[in-house]
């Protein structure tokens, strides 16, 4: 029986600790297969639920992935670090390069599903956006795949008497994104405010990000504002927490 130590962590806890410290050793590699229930039960002479709920952390944590039938594996799988302050400079859009790509490094990160459609702003967004409760709005909601992963779904706001009839209301909306059409329309990004929590997802969201259970998501809420403070557009981002590292660089 391997030694559980004495303290007051419950054993389901201290298993995983250990299956942690194994992984970040390098006992257990990308894609390996972690020891099974009956090997956790046989080794630290615990219930079948305590092994359960060891693995279960580490799914949970996002170093770990079930598959169906096969066990427990160690997830091959390296987090976006997402640059929070970077990946908006003008100079990235302004050039033509989507935002996305500052975080992607060269990998496969794809939107597999677009749907653009007007919409009527609900309270909360007209309150942001500065509309009337009503007002029309261009909605652009969207998700993004890494690695064949889903790890972002994304809906933006844009009030649709700024952007009607330009790319901003099409599927491709072009180099640059949307906030290249924005300055080509005169209302060009000139400051960002970012909003973040974190909560569970819902069961929706769970299944289009094909997030394992126990796996919370961030939120996180960009609000776009052209010169004198003109909001033009807020995006509601849902990222899964384990895909995710989010990285926020600025002086003192």
């Amino acid at each position: 029986m391997a030694n559980q130590g004495n303290g007051r962590q419950p054993k389901y806890q201290r298993i995983a600790d250990a299956l942690r410290d194994a992984i970040q050793a390098g006992e257990y590699g990308p894609g390996d297969r972690l020891p099974g229930e009956n090997d956790l039960m046989a080794t630290y002479e615990v219930a079948r639920m305590t092994a359960r709920q060891a693995l279960g952390t580490l799914q949970n944590e996002g170093l770990a992935e079930s598959r169906k039938g096969s066990g427990v594996f160690v997830r091959d799988f390296k987090p976006l670090r997402r640059r929070g302050i970077q990946r908006l400079s003008r100079d990235q859009w302004g050039a033509g390069r989507s935002i996305w790509s500052a975080e992607a490094e060269g990998r496969d990160l794809v939107v597999d599903q677009v749907q653009v459609s007007e919409a009527e702003a609900p309270d909360r967004i007209a309150s942001v956006l500065g509309l009337q409760p009503g007002a029309p709005t261009c909605v652009r909601s969207r998700r993004f795949v890494l690695d064949e992963k889903p790890v972002l779904l994304a809906t933006s706001y844009l009030p649709l008497e700024l952007v009607a009839g330009s790319a901003i209301t099409q599927e491709d909306t072009g180099p640059g994104g949307t906030y290249a059409r924005l300055a080509e329309l005169g209302y060009k990004p000139v400051h960002f405010r970012e909003e973040i929590r974190c909560r569970m997802p819902s069961q929706e969201e769970a299944s289009r990000l094909k997030l394992s259970m126990g796996t919370p998501v961030i939120l996180l809420c960009r609000t776009a504002f052209a010169d004198e403070g003109h909001p033009v557009e807020l995006n509601e981002m849902t990222l899964d927490s384990s895909s995710y590292v989010l990285e926020y660089d600025f002086d003192a």
